[in-house]
């Protein structure tokens, strides 16, 4: 998911600064959470042709800040708590494709437990 030169730049920059110690697997859980809020105000109040016109300006870069601090959150978290995120994505796409079988979901939102 991640480069691996871009894995080691986030865990240099935290490292330099000492924040390993600010960094615990609940505290990382905390901030991914606030971040992901943080991500969601972008989009708050906008319809879908305010989005398209944001995505088209300069307050894009807003959002792609939202996104990067969203990913280095839950990198962190990953890499503290050693879970392969690759890994873990593949395992949970075969269980979704289980439970939301093709025949039974196709072009609906249904959640697997009403249909």
């Amino acid at each position: 998911m991640i480069k691996g030169e871009v894995l080691q730049k986030l865990i240099d920059f935290r490292r330099e600064r000492d924040w390993e110690q600010f960094h615990t697997p609940k505290d990382l859980a905390i901030s991914l959470s606030i971040e992901a809020s943080e991500l969601l105000e972008w989009f708050q109040w906008n319809n879908e042709q305010q989005i398209s016109q944001k995505l088209k300006s300069d307050k894009r870069e807003a959002l792609e800040d939202e996104v990067a601090d969203v990913v280095a959150y839950l990198i962190y978290l990953c890499h503290d708590l050693d879970i392969d995120i690759n890994k873990v994505v593949e395992a949970k796409i075969v269980k979704n494709a289980l439970k939301y079988p093709i025949d039974k979901v196709k072009g609906r939102s249904d959640k697997y437990n009403e249909y």
